[in-house]
């Protein structure tokens, strides 16, 4: 392990505590119909970026919290190839507060990128 290795790790799991329910909004807006938690899983598998790879229960308590919050509604189905699923869309409330989000991502994006590129004035 490289001496820079934990430094890394801690600052993804920051980054990541930050915008795992944006990310996680934005699947379930794009998405035409609800989805279950290895659906959501699979759709962020194919960006490549590791923000959740490998931690599909990390998406779990995310998912609860926005339910709670009125951001996503959820229901449970029976599956025949196992237990039952619970299915996630998004609610109105929800599309509204991942436009905010979004806003502020670009912004908070943007400066940080002109930070990085020594673009300060």
């Amino acid at each position: 392990m490289s001496d820079t290795e934990p430094h890394l790790k801690k600052f993804q799991k920051e980054l990541s505590t930050g915008t795992v329910s944006l990310v996680l909004l934005a699947v379930l807006a794009q998405s035409g119909e609800p989805l279950y938690g290895y659906q959501i899983a699979k759709r962020l598998e194919q960006t490549g970026d590791p923000l959740l790879g490998g931690k599909q229960s990390a998406l779990y308590p995310v998912l609860r919290n926005l339910s709670a919050a009125g951001l996503a509604d959820s229901h449970v189905e029976p599956s025949v190839s196992g237990p039952p699923r619970r299915y996630y869309r998004i609610t109105p409330l929800g599309r509204r507060v991942l436009a905010e989000w979004r806003t502020s991502w670009d912004t908070t994006r943007q400066s940080v990128d002109a930070v990085l590129e020594g673009q300060l004035r």
